[in-house]
């Protein structure tokens, strides 16, 4: 035994809003293919902070349009 968890397959069509995002976001950043062939854990720290610091962007300014929307 090797003792590596056998990673199971993404299925782009099957996930969270909040996933989908991370995944949008990486593919933005040109990061999506090495996350496909090897997972979030073939990013280096720079790399997923990076993605967290856009996907909590995206969240303030949706929260802040909905507000907006909603006075």
């Amino acid at each position: 035994m090797s003792g590596k968890k056998k990673e199971k397959k993404i299925n782009l069509h099957e996930i969270t809003p909040e996933e989908q995002l991370k995944y949008e976001i990486a593919e933005e950043l040109g990061l999506l293919p090495r996350v496909l062939e090897g997972g979030w854990k073939s990013l280096s720290s720079k790399e997923t902070g990076k993605i967290g610091g856009m996907v909590n962007q995206r969240k303030k300014r949706l929260s802040e349009s909905l507000q907006q929307k909603n006075t």
